[in-house]
C-alpha cells in the first residue's frame, strides 16, 4: 500500500476530533515502540497533516464540526434500496443509543420497487431505515445486500 492509500484508508476512518486524537496516540506509541520520542503535540500536528489540514488547530476545528451522523434532516441524498437506485430528501431522523445509529425516514423522489417478480409490483416512496454512522442499514436481504445504502449527500452539507 502506497503512502497516498494508507492516508486515504486513514482519513476515512478519523471521522471525529476524538478518532484524529487516538491516532495520535497510537503513533505515539509506534514511536516508542521504534525507540523514538514524540510529543503529544507533534503527533497531533503529524494527524492533522496526514487528514490534509495546515496544523492541528485547524484540523480540531473542522473534525469538531463535522456530524457524525450519515446525513441532517432535509438533506438529499441518493443510494440503494433494495438494491434499487433512490435519490430522496431526508424526511426525519432520531440517534439511537447514543450515537450507536441512526432511525432515518427517506422520502424518495420517484417510488422504488421493491419486488424482483415480473408480475406484479409493490412501490414505496417513504421508507425507515436503521443506519450505521456510514449510512448502511443493519437489516439485510436474505442473500446478504443491506436494506438500504446512503451513497451521497447531494446538496453537499455533510
Amino acid at each position: 500500500m502506497d503512502e497516498d492509500e494508507r492516508i486515504l484508508i486513514m482519513s476515512l476512518n478519523i471521522m471525529t476530533r476524538d478518532g484524529a486524537k487516538a491516532r495520535a496516540k497510537q503513533l505515539r506509541a509506534e514511536a516508542a515502540a521504534a525507540g523514538t520520542s514524540l510529543s503529544h503535540s507533534k503527533a497531533l500536528e503529524q494527524v492533522a497533516a496526514e487528514l490534509g489540514y495546515r496544523d492541528w488547530n485547524t484540523a480540531s476545528a473542522r473534525l469538531s464540526n463535522k456530524p457524525e451522523a450519515p446525513c441532517q434532516l432535509g438533506d438529499r441524498v441518493s443510494g440503494l434500496y433494495l438494491k434499487q437506485a433512490f435519490e430522496g430528501r431526508v424526511h426525519a431522523i432520531r440517534e439511537l443509543a447514543g450515537g450507536m445509529g441512526y432511525e432515518v425516514t427517506l422520502h424518495f423522489d420517484t417510488p422504488v420497487d421493491v419486488v424482483e417478480f415480473d408480475s406484479f409490483s409493490a412501490l414505496r416512496q417513504r421508507v425507515t431505515a436503521t443506519l450505521d454512522a456510514n449510512g448502511i442499514s443493519w437489516g439485510k436481504t436474505s442473500d446478504g445486500h443491506p436494506h438500504l445504502v446512503l451513497r451521497d449527500v447531494l446538496n453537499g452539507i455533510v
